[in-house]
């Protein structure tokens, strides 16, 4: 049997992520963003010739219009990478760029390709969730409506079902933006962020979302918006958002040859499928998944990146598999960060390695909950 090669991450690098609709980013393209951000994580790795490049892979969640057309190749190709290197553009919706970064990895541990592009783009500002033509199957609608259900209202459900009070949902969308905020004031973003220029011709790099004047009465005020007697409200769910978000994959040997130092051993990948009413708890089994594969405990993780789609499910994960909530998000999650759907997970990557090296820890954990009714986490080692 041949031994699988080592994947490692040489680059980990992020937009800033702005407001969708009224922000920064929202009269820029998405694959212009990615376009920036591909090339700025590029620089980086100056020792990196971009005809050793196999493949670009972007998750996008909503891979229509603007972001349409295998934005993969349109964004690999216009930041400089030669036609032969190939591209494709992959949905797993909020995991898409996590996914990414796995699908590279593991094709690269088989010796199928010894380098690539994996990140993610998404504009909910250009595309809306749910696509620009939104066409469902009528039988399923009769049959299994729960297919089609909004992610606020599977939030309402994991609420209910897993007791987490409005209280609690709100403070822990204040716990986000305090951590946000700090993060950004002490410029702990400023080494994974590619400024953007915009549209407009202005230079975006900073995270927009965050509010510092967030307080328990003003989240107390907000009314629920899924559920008329429901307890999710705009201010403890995630932001709509827009941004991109790249990392450079290799072999561990090809990167010795080149002389490039790794900042991250990939590990492993899972993902799981639960309920898609409760969507919410989808990393409640994808992560026992990603450990058993890996041999390695919750208590083995130095830092946690949650994807905070509601703040409900996130306490119902917090709770149920007892992550420690000094290591979940440090830094503030996408209640106060947003949350651009295909960009997340490799978003997410470059802040948990970020904050990985500024510990001097060994492993990270990024996860999130998928809309339909999964979870999905990656595993990644400081080195």
């Amino acid at each position: 049997m041949t031994k699988l090669k080592e994947a490692v991450l040489v680059a980990a690098r992020r937009s800033a992520v702005g407001k969708a609709y009224k922000g920064a980013l929202a009269q820029t393209r998405p694959d212009d963003i990615a376009i920036q951000v591909l090339r700025g994580t590029l620089a980086d790795l100056p020792g990196l010739p971009g005809e050793l490049v196999d493949d670009v892979v972007l998750g996008c969640a909503m891979p229509e219009a603007e972001q349409g057309l295998n934005v993969a190749r349109v964004v690999g190709m216009r930041a400089g990478l030669p036609h032969t290197t190939s591209a494709q553009t992959i949905n797993r919706f909020c995991s898409s760029g996590l996914q990414a970064i796995a699908t590279c990895a593991e094709r690269i541990m088989v010796g199928a390709i010894d380098c690539a592009v994996a990140g993610g783009v998404e504009s909910m500002s250009m595309v809306p969730m749910g696509g620009n033509k939104a066409v469902l199957n009528h039988s399923v609608v009769l049959q299994a409506p729960e297919l089609y259900i909004s992610m606020g209202l599977t939030a309402e459900n994991v609420a209910r079902t897993y007791e987490v009070s409005r209280a609690d949902q709100d403070a822990f969308a204040l716990t986000s933006h305090q951590r946000a905020v700090a993060a950004i004031e002490s410029g702990r973003f400023a080494d994974e962020i590619v400024p953007v220029t915009t549209a407009t011709g202005k230079t975006f790099s900073i995270d927009e979302g965050p509010r510092a004047d967030t307080n328990p009465e003003a989240l107390a005020s907000l009314r629920p918006v899924f559920h008329v007697k429901g307890s999710v409200t705009a201010g403890n769910s995630s932001q709509m958002s827009d941004g991109a978000a790249m990392a450079v994959v290799m072999s561990a040997d090809k990167a010795k040859e080149l002389g490039l130092t790794p900042i991250a051993r990939y590990v492993g990948f899972a993902v799981a499928g639960v309920p898609p009413e409760i969507m919410g708890i989808g990393p409640i089994e994808a992560i026992p998944k990603v450990l058993a594969q890996t041999g390695l405990k919750v208590s083995d993780m130095d830092v946690i990146e949650l994807n905070e789609a509601f703040a409900s499910q996130s306490l119902a994960v917090v709770r149920t598999l007892g992550l420690d909530p000094d290591k979940v998000n440090v830094n503030g999650g996408a209640i106060a960060l947003g949350h651009p759907l295909g960009c997340t997970g490799a978003k997410l990557t470059a802040t948990a390695l970020s904050e990985l090296h500024r510990r001097n820890g060994r492993y990270t954990m990024v996860t999130m909950c998928i809309g339909g009714g999964m979870g999905a986490a990656g595993i990644f080692e400081r080195m």
